[in-house]
């Protein structure tokens, strides 16, 4: 077998020539399987970006309907790997369409449902053929009368006279009013723009849809339908999101990327958690039987090369007892085995600063009233008060006010009426999906941690490291970081600012799995007082937060748990709770 090799690629989401790809060539019997194929299958791949390996001799298997999350730690190449799929740089089965949602729409004016309903060419191409035929018809012509009959039952089949109704309830549920929907898209912000694209996957049902961080751009009632409404899904679907409860509302098996491969389990993220937690310990265990008898043939007189070859043939020898003949053809290709990697390890692990002891009233707002310029009030006589022991999650639709809200906390805006009450000593720490963004110097995240609070290099550098920023992302200019390692740099400088009062708006973004997880327990053990707003349900779940709803002007505090709002959500956008499999392909009638 030849290997193929591959640089680039061309279309959509360009792969340029940073990334090379091989992987073993298909005999003409697998080609001819190929065109039958349900499932993906790639075997043996490697793919490298700027001279670094991502993946060494990976295997992809995606089954047919099933739903996968892909996880690991970010910038190891999660997304890569999706473009490639994407781009078909993969010998992926001819009958698999596959749509990778990643992209805004582009912005032109034509109104969301328009974008939505011209992105299906077969409808359009039928109702076209459709019209012509019923003009000929209509003049007389009698002989075309089977075919238009042909193509009226082509369109029923394929739901066209129900589309319209079918891409308006997926607009609605990811927040969009009947305005809205009727809004050109050069009218809408990045962020909904984003949200028509992810409308226009879902309605297009492709065989393999791959969802990039499908929850960053919504607010958390989008995202408890979007869970639901995927849980029904029929085809196959492949996921990358740092949403835990997303991953395990919707998933039903987890690829994990590690040491350049993947693996995989079965189960949602909290069961391959668990799983992990002891196929971890099981790798270290061989790890340091590996490495002790190294040095026990190191310490009869062997060479270290001598004692690391030895131990390559004792693992080689017990693999091969496993080895079916098949796959011991394959491993002669690829070469011997290699020595066990000690497995990494990623903690991020952080804690807030204790707060000064203050008198109430701490932070809040009395009778306030307050409207934008020319507009109806968005709160009217609202009362609102937090202590140092309080922890709040604001939750309501988009537009309602989330963010305003906290601007009038935080006196950014001022209340047209009423006032905000606030201790003069108090010290507010806020984070939102937009800290970061000021780092944009030509210093050093550990430089500017140093200029800020007067710190030695070596405490400035162990703040850095301890919200998980890599070590040598310390040193370089802050502009050329990452929107994830500027997020770290952000909630380090937060945190050595020692707050009284966190106020986070959707802090989550920009942020991995382990470092919510730290988040989390950060704010569990931090003993002032909390706001936040999020799409995140764990963090809200896990942080014990009351639940403070905004609408009708004001805001109360919700009777009831996480569960009860989830329900009530989604009892308001009319879907069936408990039988999500009607969602996925059903057309509004």
């Amino acid at each position: 077998m030849e290997m193929l090799t591959k640089k680039g690629g061309s279309g959509h989401s360009e792969l340029d020539s940073n990334f090379t790809m091989s992987q073993v060539q298909k005999s003409a019997g697998q080609k001819a399987q190929l065109e039958h194929a349900v499932d993906i299958k790639i075997e043996n791949f490697t793919i490298s970006a700027k001279g670094n390996d991502l993946f060494v001799n990976a295997n992809l298997l995606i089954a047919h309907g099933r739903r996968y999350g892909l996880v690991g730690p970010n910038g190891h190449g999660k997304t890569t790997l999706l473009r490639h799929i994407t781009m078909r740089a993969f010998a992926i089965p001819p009958s698999i369409d596959v749509l990778l949602c990643e992209q805004e729409v582009v912005a032109t004016d034509k109104t969301a449902v328009e974008t939505i309903l011209e992105a299906d060419v077969k409808r359009l191409d039928l109702l076209n053929k459709c019209q012509k035929l019923e003009e000929q018809f209509a003049s007389g012509d009698m002989s075309i009368q089977e075919e238009l009959n042909d193509t009226f039952n082509e369109l029923k089949a394929i739901g066209a006279y129900s589309a319209e109704a079918r891409a308006r309830r997926i607009l609605a549920g990811l927040g969009f009013n009947e305005e809205m929907q009727n809004r050109a898209t050069n009218k809408f912000s990045g962020g909904w723009r984003m949200r028509v694209s992810l409308a226009r996957a879902l309605y297009l049902e492709p065989t393999l849809l791959m969802l990039d961080e499908p929850t960053n751009h919504l607010d958390l009632n989008a995202v408890i339908w979007l869970d639901n409404y995927l849980q029904g899904w029929k085809k196959t679907l492949l996921i990358v999101s740092h949403d835990q409860s997303f991953l395990d509302n919707v998933c039903n098996e987890i690829i994990h990327l590690d040491q350049k491969k993947l693996h995989y389990y079965k189960g949602n993220y909290s069961m391959f958690k668990k799983m992990y937690v002891q196929k971890r310990r099981e790798m270290i265990k061989e790890y340091e039987k590996q490495e002790k008898r190294i040095k026990e043939l190191k310490a009869h007189g062997q060479s270290k090369k001598q004692a690391e070859k030895k131990q390559k043939e004792t693992l080689t020898r017990k693999q091969e007892k496993n080895k079916s003949k098949q796959q011991r053809q394959q491993e002669d290709e690829e070469g011997p085995v290699e020595l066990l990697e000690k497995p990494k390890e990623y903690i991020v692990k952080f804690r807030f600063p204790e707060p000064s002891q203050l008198q109430p009233p701490i932070l809040g707002l009395h009778t306030a009233t307050f409207a934008f310029e020319g507009q109806r009030p968005l709160f009217v006589n609202v009362d609102f008060g937090i202590d140092l022991s309080s922890r709040v999650a604001i939750v309501g639709p988009n537009g309602v006010g989330k963010s305003t809200f906290l601007k009038l906390l935080l006196g950014e805006l001022d209340p047209q009426k009423g006032e905000v009450r606030k201790n003069h000593r108090l010290r507010i720490g806020r984070f939102d999906q937009h800290s970061g963004e000021h780092l944009t110097a030509e210093e050093s995240a550990a430089e500017y941690l140093q200029r800020l609070f007067n710190l030695p290099h070596e405490k400035a550098r162990k703040a850095l490291g301890s919200f998980g920023l890599v070590s040598h992302a310390h040193t370089i200019k802050m502009k050329d970081l990452s929107g994830g390692q500027k997020a770290r740099v952000a909630l380090a400088e937060l945190c050595l600012s020692a707050p009284d009062v966190l106020i986070l708006d959707e802090p989550t973004n920009n942020l991995d799995i382990e470092s919510i997880d730290a988040l989390g327990e950060a704010i569990n053990e931090y003993e002032g007082g909390v706001v936040i707003v999020s799409h995140d349900e764990r963090l809200i779940r896990e942080t014990g937060c009351a639940l403070y709803v905004i609408e009708e002007q004001t805001i109360n505090e919700i009777d009831g748990d996480f569960d009860d709002y989830r329900k009530e959500v989604l009892d308001a956008l009319g879907e069936v709770v408990n039988n999500p499999s009607v969602v996925a392909n059903a057309a509004v009638q």
